[in-house]
């Protein structure tokens, strides 16, 4: 057999599973309900229906080529963040390059004041869901009143046959500052991993996804909470660098996208999957490509001013290979 043909055998067997926090997915609709009227024509950003169309664009192109160098198939997977609603989902799976794979999703309304949400993407083909629900974060500020966060997704489902897991997070971001909000996203691991434990008390040793903007990096406190659950492995660690990460504030490089897996997967078993790799997905497209901020992700807005990138986040990925 020729390396060529090697390569593409290779190629079949790789499945790839991404997280994308996709910056302010919104439709142009004002929703009574949410703070979301910034994203609306009259708004300050004057978000009208030509960028929301662009937008879509190059999220969609964005989400078909990750994994694409060494897998045949656009990802099998995907958890995204920060989607208004249905409708922007349902949007996004129908622009170019999106609307010809057979995509389903799974998506609840969470009680974040913004409107803003996480879902799971799935290729129907290769992912059957079986069971779905958002869990909530219940956390208090400081004075006592409740914090609106995004609800955590939990998806049951078969990949290829096999049972997993699938937790797609945004935790609680550090706009009041790392320190002051450390106890929500500590909340947030400890959810999760009472979620778990309820699981393992009915099915010992199950196969776990657990992926998101966790807006902290793989040694913080949080994500060393939810290690505690021994069975994980968190790649994203080996990812971070000086020079490289998912996300860049004031020339520094986070890496606060992360998908997390239970040690199943770094087992060789009939019928069951097997990790390959994993990765940032920054392609130089994805780019600021010229100033002071080049080589940072290309976002949709800087401040107020429209400059009509992608995402202020690179997406993440790993890639399982399939054994027969």
């Amino acid at each position: 057999m020729s390396v060529a043909n090697t390569a593409e055998n290779t190629k079949k067997e790789l499945f790839s599973i991404a997280f994308y926090n996709l910056e302010n997915l919104f439709d142009t609709i004002d929703d009574p309900d949410t703070l979301d009227d910034e994203f609306t024509p009259k708004g300050e950003k004057k978000w009208s229906m030509k960028r929301y169309k662009r937008k879509l664009y190059k999220l969609a192109k964005t989400i078909s080529e990750i994994g694409a160098a060494t897998a045949d198939k656009v990802p099998i997977l995907v958890g995204v963040a920060e989607v208004e609603n249905k409708t922007v989902i349902e949007d996004l799976l129908d622009a170019e390059h999106l609307r010809n794979s057979d995509y389903g999703y799974v998506h609840y309304d969470s009680p974040d004041e913004r409107g803003i949400d996480a879902a799971l993407i799935y290729y129907k083909e290769h992912f059957k869901v079986l069971h779905s629900e958002p869990i909530t974060l219940l956390i208090e500020n400081p004075d006592g009143r409740r914090d609106t966060t995004r609800d955590i997704l939990y998806v049951h489902g078969e990949l290829n046959g096999e049972t997993v897991h699938v937790f797609v997070n945004h935790w609680p971001s550090r706009r009041d500052g790392e320190t002051e909000t450390d106890y929500k996203r500590i909340k947030a691991a400890n959810t999760l991993l009472a979620f778990v434990a309820g699981i393992e008390a009915k099915s010992p040793n199950s196969n776990y996804i657990i992926m998101g903007d966790f807006n902290d990096g793989p040694k913080s406190k949080s994500i060393q909470t939810l290690m505690q659950l021994e069975n994980l492995y968190n790649p994203s660690e080996k990812l971070l660098s000086k020079f490289r990460g998912t996300a860049n504030y004031r020339r520094q490089w986070s890496m606060f996208d992360q998908i997390i897996f239970s040690h199943n997967f770094l087992n060789y078993e009939k019928g069951t999957h097997s990790f390959a790799h994993a990765n940032i997905f920054d392609e130089e497209y994805l780019k600021e490509f010229k100033g002071k901020y080049k080589g940072t992700p290309y976002r949709t807005y800087s401040g107020r001013k429209y400059i009509g990138g992608y995402s202020d986040h690179f997406p993440v990925y790993i890639q399982l290979k399939y054994n027969p």
